[in-house]
C-alpha cells in the first residue's frame, strides 16, 4: 500500500450541484460559502480541541489498536477453523455497522456460497426482537459450529440482553460447563452488566472503549471481530479511516471534505432542507445508507442546543438506492418539495464486470443495450439521476469511490463520522448524547416492571386512555 496507491484510492466529493450557478436559486455562491468559513473553522477548532477526549474516543480508533487487531485476528483464526456460523446479537451501532461493512467487502451472497467458495463462516447480525426472527435463525442454525458475539457497551439493552439470555440458556442446556465456549462479549471494560456476566461466565472478552458511542463504534471490536472473521482486512479499514483523517485535519475547508459537506448540509438545514437522503449506486453500499441513518439521526436530532435552549435541531435521514429507488422515490425528489439535500455515492471501478448480450435486435428500444455493460449501465443511471436532480434545481452531490475495498470503505465510514462531529458542533448541540432514545427505553422499563421505573409506570397508566372511536 504505497503512497501511490493509497492516493488513487482516494474518494473525492463533488458538491458543483450544491451551487446557484447549477442549480439556480436555492443553491449557494462562494460568496454563501465564504461566509459560511467563521462557523465553519470554530466547528473544526472545537473538533480538534476535544478529539480523543470524552464522547471522542472514536477519532483515535485508526491509530491506538494494534495489540487488540492481533487478537481479533488470532481469535478470528480461531474461530474459522472451529465454526461455520458467526452470529453478532446487538441493536443500533453494533448491528447497522457491521452488516454495512460486511454487505460492502464479502460477496454480495456469502452465506449462500458453498463452504469451498465461502472459506470463512456465515455471519448472522440479530438485530431485532421479532419472536418469528429469532426462530427462523435457530432453525438453520447448528449450535454444534456457531459461535455467537454479544454486544452492549450497558449490558443494559433490553433487546440485546434477552437475546443473550435465550441463547446462553440454549448453549448451556446443549453443552453445560462448555457453553462460554460458544459466545464472545464486546461491552465495556469496567461498567455495566455485561462485563460482569462475561467474567462470571468466562467468556472471552473485546472492550468497547469509554469514549466510543455505539453509533461510532465501527472501528473497534464492535465491527472489527465479525469483518475478521469473515475475511476482512480490518488493518486496511482502520489504514483508510487514517487516510481520510489526515484529509479532515486540513484547516482549509476546500481541501477538507468532511468539513465542507458539514457546511454545505447546515446552511442547507437553515433553508429548510430538514431532509437528508443517502442514495448509494452500488449493492455493496446499500447498508451504508441505514448506518448513515443512525450517525446523523441520532448525533444531531436534539431538542435543546448546550445551554439549553430549544433549537428542535437535525434532518431526517432517508435511505435509498441507486438504480433501485428512482422507480420508487425519484419522483419525488425532482418533482415535490424542496426540503431535501441527496447525497449519492458513486463508484468508477466494480468488482466484477457484466456485458449485456446480443438479442431482440426487432426492438430498438431494447437492442440499443446490447454490448454494454452493466457497469455502464448503473453509472448511466447514476450520472442521469443528478442531471434530473439538478436540472429541477434540486440540492445534490456526489460522493465518488474508485472502488469498494477495505481502505475505501475506512475512508467512507471516517469521512461521515467527521462531517456529523464538524456539523454537530456548527448547531451547537451535543453531537454524541442521545436523551430522546432514552423515553422509549424507559417505558418499556416500566412495562416490564423493572425496579426503579415505577414513577414512569404511573406516568403511563394515568395518560390519556385511547378512545375506541378513534379505532376503526
Amino acid at each position: 500500500m504505497n503512497a501511490t496507491w493509497r492516493k488513487n484510492m482516494q474518494i473525492k466529493f463533488d458538491y458543483n450541484n450544491m451551487m446557484k450557478e447549477f442549480v439556480g436559486d436555492d443553491g449557494f455562491s462562494d460568496g454563501d460559502i465564504a461566509e459560511g468559513k467563521k462557523i465553519a473553522a470554530e466547528a473544526y477548532a472545537k473538533v480538534a480541541e476535544n478529539r480523543g477526549k470524552g464522547m471522542m474516543g472514536w477519532t483515535e480508533l485508526p491509530y491506538n489498536q494494534k495489540e487488540i487487531v492481533a487478537d481479533i485476528l488470532a481469535t478470528a483464526k480461531e474461530i474459522k477453523k472451529k465454526f461455520d456460523n458467526f452470529v453478532v446479537l446487538g441493536i443500533g451501532g453494533s448491528a447497522l455497522g457491521p452488516t454495512a461493512v460486511f454487505q460492502a467487502l464479502c460477496h454480495l451472497r456469502h452465506n449462500e456460497l458453498p463452504k469451498s467458495k465461502r472459506k470463512y463462516p456465515k455471519l448472522y447480525v440479530e438485530d431485532n426482537v421479532d419472536p418469528e426472527r429469532m426462530s427462523a435463525l435457530l432453525d438453520v442454525l447448528d449450535l454444534n459450529k456457531t459461535m455467537f458475539n454479544v454486544v452492549t457497551k450497558s449490558g443494559a439493552t433490553s433487546e440485546t440482553m434477552a437475546q443473550y439470555l435465550i441463547i446462553m440458556n440454549l448453549l448451556k442446556n446443549k453443552f453445560g460447563d462448555k457453553a462460554n465456549e460458544h459466545m464472545i462479549a464486546t461491552t465495556s471494560a469496567q461498567k455495566g452488566n455485561l462485563i460482569k456476566i462475561a467474567k462470571s461466565e468466562g467468556l472471552k472478552t473485546f472492550y468497547i472503549p469509554d469514549g466510543v458511542g455505539g453509533r461510532f463504534s465501527e472501528l473497534c471490536p464492535v465491527g472489527l471481530l465479525p469483518a475478521a472473521v469473515v475475511g476482512i482486512d480490518i488493518k486496511n479499514l482502520l489504514a483508510g479511516a487514517a487516510y481520510m483523517d489526515k484529509i479532515c485535519m486540513n484547516k482549509d475547508m476546500k481541501k477538507n471534505p468532511a468539513l465542507l459537506a458539514a457546511l454545505l448540509q447546515y446552511l442547507a438545514m437553515k433553508k429548510g432542507k430538514n431532509i437528508s437522503v443517502m442514495m448509494p449506486y452500488a449493492d455493496s453500499l446499500r447498508y451504508m445508507a441505514d448506518w448513515y441513518c443512525q450517525l446523523w439521526a441520532e448525533s444531531l436530532g436534539k431538542a435543546t442546543d448546550k445551554n439549553g435552549n430549544s433549537v428542535y435541531a437535525g434532518q431526517t435521514p432517508v435511505k435509498a438506492l441507486g438504480v433501485t429507488d428512482q422507480h420508487s422515490q425519484v419522483q419525488l425528489y425532482r418533482e415535490g418539495p424542496f426540503d431535501k439535500v441527496i447525497t449519492i455515492i458513486g463508484v468508477e471501478k466494480f468488482r466484477s464486470n457484466v456485458t449485456i448480450s446480443n438479442g431482440c435486435e426487432e426492438f430498438p428500444d431494447v437492442s440499443f443495450l446490447c454490448g454494454h455493460t452493466m457497469n455502464e449501465l448503473i453509472n448511466s443511471e447514476r450520472v442521469a439521476t443528478e442531471y434530473a436532480l439538478t436540472t429541477a434545481g434540486r440540492l445534490n452531490h456526489t460522493i465518488i469511490m474508485p472502488e469498494v475495498n477495505a481502505f475505501t470503505v475506512g475512508e467512507l465510514l471516517y469521512l461521515f463520522e467527521m462531517q456529523t462531529a464538524f456539523c454537530g458542533e456548527m448547531l451547537g448541540i451535543d453531537t454524541y448524547n442521545q436523551p430522546g432514545v432514552e423515553g422509549g427505553k424507559n417505558a418499556t422499563y416500566a412495562l416490564f416492571g423493572k425496579k426503579g421505573y415505577e414513577a414512569t409506570k404511573r406516568e403511563m397508566e394515568e395518560a390519556p386512555k385511547k378512545k375506541e372511536q378513534y379505532i376503526i
